[in-house]
């Protein structure tokens, strides 16, 4: 049993407060009373019978199990099943716990180059020592957690929505750790070096995508790879005109010539391009 697998187990333990009895390896005679058990009821109920569905299954199981099976004497200890568990059994069991059991979604990720692995379109950091390596994942009604050979390492709130990060900086090596007026600041630089359109620009994701502002913005930096300044700085004036602030359509527009159109801008009272 692997360490993730584990610890999956205890969580049901603690959830439902019972200790197991395991049985063990390759001892097939230390399960025999439980394998006799399914046994009788193979050869006892369903043996012969016919059911129209589902509901008729558990409708005449319940009926066999109430006048038949917990009414015999039970061929090893020689009592009646539903006596032994009123007067000896009832009283010692634990009340169910109130709320149900949440059944896990597990998986197993690979840790991205920026200290964060992709989950159902979200994006969630782990200590960059992890960068390159698979994770196990664990995901419950509110939190996602992460381990790697059994040791957690990261646990995150989910957010709502999708494509959103949640990112704990102390994940990231300390040379790379900002505060986020430092780490906005460095990317305004970069954009205003671009050109006066695409520091407007800068401004307009930070207003529309203040978690994962910087996907956006070191995208749009990254063209200069393949276009020059001014192509990318007139692709981000166009955007502007349009009010759009998407990676993917600034690129597009540097891709297809569109930058050249004419566009027609909103003006505020400050006379800047919104």
């Amino acid at each position: 049993m692997n360490p993730y697998t584990r610890s999956y187990i205890k969580i049901l333990l603690e959830h439902y407060r019972f200790r197991p009895h395991p049985c063990r390896v390759r001892k097939p005679n230390d399960k025999g009373k439980v394998e006799s058990g399914i046994k009788y009821v193979k050869r006892n109920f369903f043996l012969g019978r016919t059911f129209k569905d589902s509901t008729d299954v558990e409708r005449k199981l319940r009926n066999w199990m109430d006048n038949t099976s917990n009414q015999r004497i039970h061929g090893t200890t020689r009592k009646i099943p539903q006596e032994v568990f009123e007067e000896e059994e009832r009283g010692k069991l634990k009340e169910l716990p109130r709320e149900e059991f949440t059944m896990l979604s597990v998986g197993v990720r690979k840790a991205y180059h920026d200290c964060h692995i992709f989950v159902d379109y979200n994006y969630y950091s782990v200590p960059f020592e992890y960068i390159g390596k698979e994770v196990e994942i664990e995901v419950g009604k509110d939190l996602l957690k992460v381990y790697y050979q059994g040791k957690q390492i990261a646990v995150h709130t989910l957010p709502e929505g999708k494509g959103g990060f949640s990112t704990n900086e102390t994940h990231y090596p300390q040379y790379k750790r900002y505060s986020d007026t430092e780490y906005q600041e460095k990317y305004q630089v970069k954009m205003a070096r671009i050109g006066e359109y695409a520091e407007q620009l800068f401004f307009l994701v930070i207003k529309h995508q203040r978690r994962d502002w910087s996907r956006t913005v070191k995208g749009i930096v990254s063209l200069k790879k393949n276009y020059p300044e001014k192509i990318i700085n007139l692709a981000c004036r166009r955007a502007l005109a349009y009010d759009v602030h998407q990676y993917s359509i600034i690129k597009n527009i540097c891709h297809n010539g569109s930058y050249n159109m004419p566009v027609e801008f909103n003006v505020d009272s400050g006379g800047e391009c919104l």
